[in-house]
């Protein structure tokens, strides 16, 4: 078997036999050609798709990476706040105590509100350590101390300046108004609010906005600000488990940690919070627990 191929011009004569084993040769040569370039063509898509999917794959990382990241920074953020906001609140807890401790007349030696005292004694429990130099658990670790150490500065200040320096004078009697009218009692009536039947756990005295609200009684300012319900309240501990309330006012006289006396001016009749007209709402608690101020009011010793 063999292939002749003929070409004959005008000037030109062509003639060429190709036998069988060329031929075949020929025809192998061009499979293979064709069978290496597909091959190549192959490779080259398959690389391509490996590389298309392990940029991908990156790209995935690495934006989880910056929401981590990102996360972590507000997470961050947040507590750097937080330990801002509980500094500023060790800066007046420390401004209040200095000025009890003045007030009562005390050694600014033993209640020294400015700095942590000495402590010891045997370990109690397992000591857990942490690895490394962590300056925002070290400055939490130092807030935390800072705030029991207050805490208990506080407590032993309040009890020596209740003791000591108003117990003749903490009785509770009397208004806490000059001018003005009893207008609801203790006990249970209908809310002016909703019309339903409620317990009101104190008395109303009724008065022109702007009037004094005075103290009932000798204590120390536990609370003058604004208290849900209450509007402006202001809160006084009379010692010996005997608290008084004073609510609903335009503004208070008097800031937490003040000492007042029987009498004494601690805010303007309002009508701020829960309420429906100028009034003072007056509370006794006795433990923790609301008394009927009455006898309290009325008492003629």
């Amino acid at each position: 078997m063999s292939l002749a191929l003929n070409y004959k011009g005008k000037s030109f004569q062509f003639s060429y036999t190709i036998d069988r084993k060329k031929l075949v040769v020929g025809f192998v040569i061009l499979f293979g050609l064709t069978l290496i370039s597909s091959r190549s063509t192959q490779d080259l898509d398959e690389k391509h798709s490996r590389i298309e999917f392990a940029k991908t794959g990156y790209e995935q990382q690495k934006e989880e990476l910056v929401r981590l990241k990102n996360s972590t920074e507000d997470q961050i953020t947040g507590i750097i706040l937080k330990l801002a906001e509980v500094q500023g609140q060790l800066q007046r807890v420390n401004a209040l105590g200095t000025r009890l401790v003045e007030q009562a007349g005390l050694s600014q030696d033993e209640f020294n509100f400015n700095t942590l005292p000495p402590s010891g004694g045997p370990i109690t429990g397992s000591v857990i350590t942490l690895e490394g130099n962590n300056e925002m658990i070290s400055r939490i670790e130092t807030m935390i101390d800072s705030l029991e150490n207050k805490t208990q500065q506080l407590s032993a200040l309040e009890s020596i300046m209740l003791n000591h320096h108003i117990t003749e004078v903490s009785s509770v009697e009397g208004r806490p108004i000059n001018k003005g009218w009893l207008s609801s009692h203790y006990g249970v009536r209908k809310d002016p609010f909703s019309g339903m039947p409620a317990m009101h756990k104190g008395l109303d005295f009724a008065a022109k906005e702007g009037e004094k609200v005075v103290a009932t009684g000798a204590g120390l300012v536990t609370w003058s600000g604004k208290r849900y319900g209450y509007g402006n309240l202001v809160e006084i501990d009379h010692g010996d488990g005997l608290v008084t309330r004073y609510g609903h006012n335009k503004q208070t006289s008097v800031k937490i940690g003040d000492v007042v006396t029987k009498g004494q001016q601690i805010a303007l009749v309002g009508n701020t919070g829960r309420s429906t007209g100028a009034h003072v709402h007056y509370e006794v608690l006795r433990h923790g627990k609301q008394q009927d101020p009455l006898p309290f009011v009325y008492n003629k010793r």
